[in-house]
């Protein structure tokens, strides 16, 4: 699901800010931006996010400003000169100008020397991870609150499928006995006055209208949609299984209307396929 939480704090001369972002992903994509002295804490920001959140694609950054005077930087001048003439010396050897020696010199390694500015301290550290979690926290409300309201179409589709269920459910008897008239019909038709064997007749309809019995599909999608708003009210993530309950739904409805043979009942089968695709559109947004 998609979420955002930000959070800041200070502590001393520094301030700290934590950004916490997420879309939908069917895995864990976890990227992470932090200051270059916090880069050694990387793992361990990791490990914290993805403790408290099981996927998504991720995005956290975290920012540190110094408040007050700006730290001088320090440099190594004797290793600098080191450094400045024995480029010198090189480039006397083979004739070659001195315009960028100054710039090779002090950037050469350890000439610039660490001031202590980047070390941190353990409850500096904590103070970022107080940072971080809360900025973990407001984006799970976040995620909360958006689950809280897809929770309510999920099962305002489920509705409007059980409602129309339930008018299949009076348009069944009314299907059979115009089944059961319309096969009895065109049989006097055929045989007119020579006539048939009535108890023969009453055999052939009561098996041909079991082969369009859809009382165990009506039943099994009564159940399905039960356990899909059942398991729907877990705390737990459930986004796959709700994906192979709403698959059976699928099955259960279209079993419906393929045995059904009923105009009036297909209107009713067409307008539940159309509410579980909008169950299955949003399916993906759950975790």
């Amino acid at each position: 699901m998609t979420g955002f939480g930000q959070a800041s704090t200070s502590f001393g001369d520094v301030k700290i800010s934590a950004e916490v972002k997420s879309l939908n992903s069917k895995f864990m994509d976890l990227g992470i931006r932090l200051p270059r002295n916090y880069s050694d804490r990387e793992i361990e920001v990791r490990n914290l996010v993805t403790e408290k959140l099981e996927r998504g694609k991720v995005s956290v950054t975290i920012e540190c400003e110094r408040i007050g005077s700006v730290p001088v930087q320090q440099y190594n001048e004797e290793l600098f000169i080191s450094h400045y003439s024995a480029l010198k010396k090189l480039a006397d050897r083979v004739m070659a100008p001195y315009d960028n020696l100054f710039e090779l010199a002090l950037n050469s390694p350890d000439v610039l020397e660490n001031n202590g500015r980047d070390e941190i301290d353990a409850e500096e550290w904590q103070q970022v991870v107080n940072c971080i979690e809360d900025a973990i926290r407001k984006c799970e409300d976040f995620r909360l609150a958006e689950g809280k309201a897809l929770q309510k179409k999920l099962e305002s589709y489920c509705e409007s499928i059980e409602s129309g269920l339930a008018i299949i459910e009076t348009l069944d008897p009314k299907r059979v006995e115009k089944i059961r008239t319309r096969i009895k019909g065109r049989v006097e038709d055929f045989f007119g006055e020579e006539g048939f064997d009535e108890n023969r007749l009453e055999q052939e309809i009561i098996f041909y209208i079991e082969k369009l019995d859809i009382h165990e599909e009506r039943v099994r999608l009564k159940t399905h949609l039960d356990y899909f708003q059942q398991v729907l009210k877990s705390n737990v993530s459930n986004g796959k299984k709700l994906g192979f309950i709403s698959q059976e739904i699928g099955r259960e409805i279209n079993t419906i209307g393929s045995k059904a043979n009923d105009a009036e009942i297909q209107k009713h089968v067409v307008m539940m396929k159309e509410e579980l695709e909008k169950i299955k559109e949003q399916l993906g947004n759950v975790l």
